[in-house]
């Protein structure tokens, strides 16, 4: 017996999958050796946590497992659409376009061998400046402002630009790899970073340490603009996610889900999901972000990308999922 400790899953469950592991008697037919998790740049949310998670089924199903640097949730789509990377993480956003085959990746191809297999996060939008550049708001941001985004085709990169566009700012568009922006606004090279990314944001954090900085909240009108214009939904950064805040940030954020391969063998993926759902406390020792990391989440993927057998197979017998046979891959 294990507990899901969730504050919404409040019952004690018999999780068959780890019993017959650890007696040795589990169908691994098909099973890998070894697995990738696509995750994003270092310096980013996505790579912490992709690469906790992965080392930590790893080491809990006796496999070589890890994460890998990539370019975030459109690469991640193809990656593990083609069977490249056997897992990944990808934002709703992002998700949609590739199953409607505008992932600007591969273009017209409708990336439907990507399942979702768990709920991690959601992604808040903010805007980090340094203080002594003056900004302390997104109408403070000067014409032509050279601004980061994250590395190309990643969720920021892909929704942050628009975003500002819509609020009516000019700049000039910057890529690269969280860690790597974050020196370059220390180093003056930039005036805006833009981050899209669970928080906190690592590399936030490490400006904090180092020089003083202003995280940019939406004004009530910036924020109903862009929930109006993108695929986006309310969010407050909490005050004690960063040291630099003294209260609550008004700001955006959309869902992050794990993706598997769809032709995975659902006992490999029901494991998978198994470890990482059934023991939140672990998660949380990863990263704050998953924190959302919970059985009940298993909506949000509202549709947007079929489930893996596997995964479905674990959020309807542990967490009451009414998750239609139309939705799981397969069917």
């Amino acid at each position: 017996m294990k507990t899901i400790k969730t504050a919404g899953v409040l019952a004690t469950i018999a999780l068959s999958a780890n019993a017959v592991m650890a007696d040795g008697h589990v169908d691994r037919t098909g099973w890998p050796t070894s697995f990738t998790v696509g995750t994003a740049s270092q310096g980013g949310t996505y790579f912490a946590y992709g690469s906790g998670w992965a080392n930590l089924v790893a080491e809990e199903l006796g496999l070589t497992g890890g994460g890998e640097v990539t370019g975030g949730p459109m690469q991640n789509m193809a990656l593990v659409h083609t069977g490249d990377a056997q897992f990944g993480m990808t934002t709703m956003g992002p998700a949609a376009e590739s199953i409607a085959g505008t992932n600007p990746i591969a273009p017209g191809l409708q990336m439907t061998n990507a399942c979702a297999m768990f709920p991690m996060y959601q992604t808040p939008f903010s805007v980090t400046t340094l203080a002594s550049s003056g900004i302390a708001s997104v109408a403070d941001i000067p014409d032509g402002a050279r601004i980061g985004f994250g590395p190309a085709g990643s969720t920021s990169d892909t929704y942050f630009p628009r975003m500002m566009e819509e609020l009516g700012v000019n700049f000039e568009r910057r890529n690269g790899g969280w860690t790597d922006l974050g020196g370059q606004l220390q180093d003056g090279l930039l005036d805006v970073i833009a981050f899209a990314a669970g928080v906190p944001v690592p590399a936030v954090s490490q400006l904090e340490v180092q020089t003083d900085v202003n995280i940019i909240e939406f004004t009530a009108d910036e924020q109903a603009t862009i929930m109006a214009a993108f695929p986006v939904s309310n969010f407050s950064i909490a005050a004690d996610t960063y040291t630099t805040l003294t209260a609550d940030a008004r700001s955006v954020s959309m869902w992050n889900f794990s993706i598997a391969n769809c032709d995975l063998p659902e006992s490999f993926v029901n494991a998978v999901v198994d470890i990482v759902m059934s023991d939140n406390e672990r998660m949380l020792n990863i990263h704050k972000a998953a924190r959302s990391t919970l059985p009940e989440n298993w909506d949000k993927n509202a549709g947007v990308l079929p489930w893996h057998p596997g995964a479905a197979k674990w959020f309807i017998e542990n967490a009451d999922a009414d998750i239609p046979a139309g939705e799981i891959f397969g069917n």
